[in-house]
């Protein structure tokens, strides 16, 4: 752990995971209705999910409030045709946030495009929280939900990996229980949307689709003024961080405090007025200089901590606890003009593995925070300084155990629409496919809303709108939209083949490899996938033959020499061919991919 992180932020993010539960534990949604279904393999997490209290941990570690109340539990659920109206009675009850075709979901049932899968459930307002706007937020839904509380339909969410929320204060009774309920459609690989490697029938590199709820639902109260988002922005060179908050209901005696903390100690400090804005709204900005900088980076992943406080006509509105890193990713030419990936105005070779997010108990959901952490932990101590997430985005906690821990993150979008996989020669070559009006819709909105929801984590240091040439459309203007966007990070493009004359770098795939692209000085040079050495052993495989992998071995030291082989015909082309980064393709089974 970073001792340096803020103690009040470690505090809390303690009491979230030990008190906070039982307060917001709902002893109606009792045990006895639920138990992961047996089939696969599970993982050594799954014996300490339970529903009375799957992830307890506080959902969104960038904008930490006190008050909250989690909803994950046993809700009522029914998978009923698409067209049919909302049930009146339920097929059993539902683990949540694990999706519906999970072992850990009690359910793991499929439901297709041709169905629509019901949540249902009870909650109460806490008292003290009476007076206050009631928030209620996703950490993600695949695909298309409708929330409704009481009867009364509050809004509509397309996109499987972005979190949104709605202020569902008017549509509550006074006084005793409310109802939830949320309607999902998602059409698999049936619809234009991105959805990774889901797919209806799962087999070699494609897996089991996840539909609904798989991140965490939550209720938030806050005051009409209140903030509503943080956006942190490091300027190494200029020891600077931008911060930007925008603000609901503000007026003319509004104040946005801001203070920055090293460990316990407040280092720096600012206040504005937001400004700007209709129907009250507004945004706070503030540019502060830091007296000395210390830099984030896997070897010493430093985090300053961050407190806001809004207050109006002198009284405080609203407080939140975050953190942030200071970090620069860049390219830098070396001796030969080769571009170089820097971290920090220093040449970084960045290795790391393809990282799924599969697993065999939970689909897309982890079993608990702590696999998440153990599961970054471990990548760091097999020597890794990075991990490809691909075609998938994780619930936020992932992405703040990277940044707690040291490991530096590229971001794929997860890829949708066509997703036959492209064959062609790697190199320029200019095919791509033509989307719909409404699939580009679609994607760019996504796309957009994930960048935005992730900009906060200092892990995060490459984008990677495409893959492989699945769905890739369009490539030169949604790179350098990317790349424009978000200048703080580079953008990889296509990975893997099908390559245009844009984003920073050229990446190649080869199995079992190693390789690189053709050589260019215009554009950092990586392997962007390689390897794919599997060992399948039975008991620890998602069935007991028929598995499949891009090389299969027959004991641990003949994979072994195999990897150790590999590496050192890699290790000479850092040099040779001018290599920036690798990742190696995997670390993990991902069901009958071994």
């Amino acid at each position: 752990m970073n001792t340096s992180f803020p103690t009040a932020f470690r505090r809390f993010v303690a009491l979230s995971a030990v008190v906070l539960p039982l307060l917001n534990a709902d002893p109606a949604l009792g045990a006895d209705s639920w138990k992961p279904v047996p089939g696969n393999i599970m993982t050594r997490w799954a014996k300490d999910v339970s529903p009375k209290n799957p992830h307890p941990e506080y959902p969104r570690p960038s904008l930490v409030r006190e008050e909250w109340k989690n909803l994950n539990g046993l809700w009522d659920f029914s998978i009923v045709p698409t067209n049919a109206p909302q049930p009146t009675t339920f097929d059993g009850k539902i683990l949540v946030p694990f999706p519906v075709e999970s072992a850990l979901s009690g359910v793991k049932k499929t439901v297709g495009a041709r169905n629509r899968l019901w949540y249902q459930r009870k909650f109460t307002v806490p008292r003290k929280w009476r007076g206050q706007r009631v928030l209620l937020h996703f950490g993600a839904v695949d695909w298309e939900a409708i929330v409704s509380v009481n009867g009364k339909q509050i809004g509509s969410h397309r996109g499987g990996y972005d979190p949104f929320s709605f202020d569902i204060t008017d549509a509550l009774k006074s006084s005793g229980e409310q109802e939830l309920v949320v309607s999902v459609w998602d059409p698999s690989d049936e619809g234009p949307q991105p959805r990774g490697k889901q797919v209806k029938r799962g087999e070699g590199i494609w897996y089991t689709p996840t539909t609904g709820i798989w991140q965490t639902p939550w209720l938030e109260p806050v005051n009409a003024a209140h903030i509503e988002s943080l956006k942190i922005t490091s300027d190494l060179d200029a020891s600077s961080v931008t911060i930007e908050i925008p603000v609901s209901a503000t007026g003319q005696n509004s104040d946005l405090k801001v203070e920055v903390l090293d460990g316990r100690k407040m280092i720096l400090f600012g206040n504005t007025t937001p400004t700007g804005g209709a129907n009250g709204k507004g945004v706070a900005r503030l540019r502060l200089k830091l007296p000395t900088v210390k830099p984030w980076s896997p070897n010493l992943p430093f985090l300053y901590g961050l407190r806001a406080t809004l207050t109006a006509n002198g009284k405080k509105q609203d407080a939140i606890q975050s953190y942030f890193g200071m970090r620069k990713i860049a390219l830098a030419r070396d001796e030969q003009g080769i571009l170089r990936m820097q971290l920090n105005n220093q040449t970084l070779f960045q290795y790391g593995p393809l990282d799924q997010g599969f697993w065999p108990d939970g689909l897309y959901t982890a079993p608990t925070d702590e696999a998440l952490r153990w599961d970054i932990e471990m990548t760091r101590k097999l020597g890794f300084n990075m991990a490809r997430k691909h075609v998938k985005v994780e619930p936020e906690r992932w992405y703040y155990w990277c940044d707690k821990l040291g490991l530096l993150v590229w971001q794929d979008m997860p890829s949708g629409d066509k997703s036959a996989r492209w064959t062609g020669p790697s190199g320029y070559d200019g095919e791509e496919m033509k989307r719909s009006p409404e699939s580009t819709a679609i994607y760019e909105r996504e796309w957009k809303a994930i960048i935005d929801a992730r900009h906060h984590h200092p892990s995060i240091v490459t984008w990677v709108p495409f893959n492989e040439g699945w769905g890739q459309f369009d490539t030169v203007r949604i790179l350098n939209w990317t790349k424009q966007y978000d200048p703080t990070r580079l953008v990889d493009g296509p990975s893997g083949g099908n390559h245009f004359p844009a984003g920073d770098i050229v990446d190649h795939h080869q199995y079992p490899g190693p390789g690189a692209p053709k050589r260019t000085t215009e554009r950092a040079m990586v392997l962007g996938e390689f390897g794919g050495l599997g060992l399948p052993m039975k008991g620890h495989t998602w069935q007991d033959e028929k598995n499949w992998g891009y090389r299969n071995y027959k004991s641990s030291a003949e994979v072994t020499r195999a990897y150790v082989d590999l590496l050192r015909k890699l290790h000479p082309m850092i040099a040779s061919h001018g290599l920036s980064a690798a990742i190696y393709t995997q670390t993990t089974d991902v069901e009958i991919e071994v």
